[in-house]
């Protein structure tokens, strides 16, 4: 088991001012019904149960896991779609279920969302300038009435479209330009937190890096908190100043992007780190490790460790043990009884790392959860951040965040960015 780090509370790295958008023991629940007629209540799937997390003014916390974790779920109630069963969502403090009519709708001003598929979030039947414009109508304080065609105007050109094409209809433009209207669309009431589900993972891979350009440009000069969603670790290694890991509705480790990619401990996060694909056919992968099976069913998760059906660290305790078997409960007993915690790792946050673009806040302090978080670390060699980035040596506390940026030609680029040369060129 790892040890337990007592922090001082007066000690800790980030103030309540430092937070602009915090999640405490959030949980979202849908029925399952069953009947003809009448319908009954018969379990319930537990898409997201107990999530608790904090998104730092002008940082971005890049959230993954595989599909069914509750990633788009989470996203969906922070910006209000949906309601939370459990737990709080708190906007600068405040908590959004006790705010009266006008101070929700106001919060849905600041913390605005970004769809995954860009060809299904826009409507078909209206053109991109009245795409745009439509926050205008229901936030009507946004921008005078007088004054909303030429907003429109500046928000496209902001993303890199040309004003001119306000009248063409989403069809007219490709995957990676209607992506650039559902963020000007996003921008239109000046949002102070943009939630981003996915938003490149349905563009090409010459388009992703324009738009994760597009995104880190608009951060800098709007000063813009980010909530990253993405299945690519790559992506979310090279965007993200702090990562949180979900399985099955539950973050099961979280900390700074250094902390996660060259220090997992949790072993879920270390078998999605041996998944990135290696940029070289010749190279040997002496750290691949492999999950078997599909995530158990949200609606009848297993006990204990939710991950332990699944768990390879588990199957080779339970080997040396001598108590290996064929199936899933073949593991030690405690990830079979005992519902692991997150637990910090010892390791402060925001020591010797200022985020992939710099900016020098304080991050998250590195936890998992996992009876056997030590031992997680210590088998099955490193984790690859290595194999998510081109050759060159390896980063230290100490790197220069200059590095990170995509359009230097020496820094070190994730595989499933393009090249620097790509990545220079705009839509605008």
């Amino acid at each position: 088991m790892p040890e337990t780090v007592t922090t001082d509370p007066a000690a800790a790295p980030t103030t309540s001012d430092d937070v602009v958008l915090e999640v405490r023991d959030l949980a979202k629940s849908y029925p399952v019904r069953r009947g003809t007629v009448i319908k009954r209540t018969v379990g319930q799937v537990q898409a997201v149960d107990g999530v608790s997390l904090a998104l730092r003014r002008g940082r971005t916390l890049g959230l993954v896991g595989e599909s069914g974790s509750g990633k788009s779920t989470l996203a969906r109630v922070l910006v209000g779609i949906e309601k939370p069963t459990r737990g709080q969502v708190l906007v600068d403090g405040e908590d959004v279920s006790t705010m009266s009519r006008a101070a929700r709708r106001e919060l849905r001003g600041n913390v605005q969302m970004v769809f995954q598929d860009p060809y299904t979030s826009l409507n078909p039947r209206m053109s991109v300038g009245e795409i745009v414009a439509e926050p205008f109508r229901i936030h009507r304080d946004a921008v005078p009435a007088g004054g909303r065609r030429r907003a429109v105007g500046e928000l496209l050109e902001l993303v890199g479209l040309d004003p001119d094409h306000a009248h063409r209809y989403p069809h007219q433009f490709s995957g990676g330009q209607r992506q650039r209207v559902g963020i000007a669309r996003a921008l239109a009431v000046k949002p102070r937190v943009l939630v981003c589900d996915e938003p490149v993972s349905a563009l090409d891979v010459s388009v992703q890096g324009q738009v994760i350009n597009l995104l880190e440009d608009l951060q800098d000069e709007l000063g813009l908190s980010y909530l990253f969603i993405a299945h690519d670790l790559a992506v979310v290694q090279h965007i993200a100043d702090e990562v949180a890991v979900m399985y099955l509705g539950r973050v099961v480790e979280e900390g700074d992007r250094p902390g996660v990619y060259d220090d997992a401990h949790h072993p879920y996060t270390r078998a999605l780190l041996s998944a990135v694909p290696v940029p070289d056919p010749t190279a040997h992968r002496d750290d691949e490790l492999m999950l078997e099976g599909d995530p158990p069913s949200p609606a009848d998760p297993p006990s204990g460790c939710r991950f332990h059906t699944r768990c390879w660290l588990a199957r080779r305790l339970a080997a040396e043990e001598g108590g290996a078997g064929d199936g899933p409960d073949a593991v030690p007993a405690p990830c079979r009884t005992e519902d692991p915690v997150l637990v910090p790792l010892g390791r402060p946050g925001g020591v010797g790392d200022a985020g992939p673009r710099g900016g020098g806040a304080a991050t998250l302090p590195h936890a998992a959860a996992c009876h056997f978080a030590r031992e997680a670390a210590a088998l099955g060699g490193r984790p690859t951040s290595a194999a998510a980035t081109t050759d060159g040596p390896e980063r230290d506390a100490e790197h220069d965040p200059a590095d990170h940026e995509l359009g230097d030609d020496t820094a070190p680029v994730p595989e499933t960015v393009p090249d620097s040369p790509v990545l220079e060129s705009r839509e605008r």
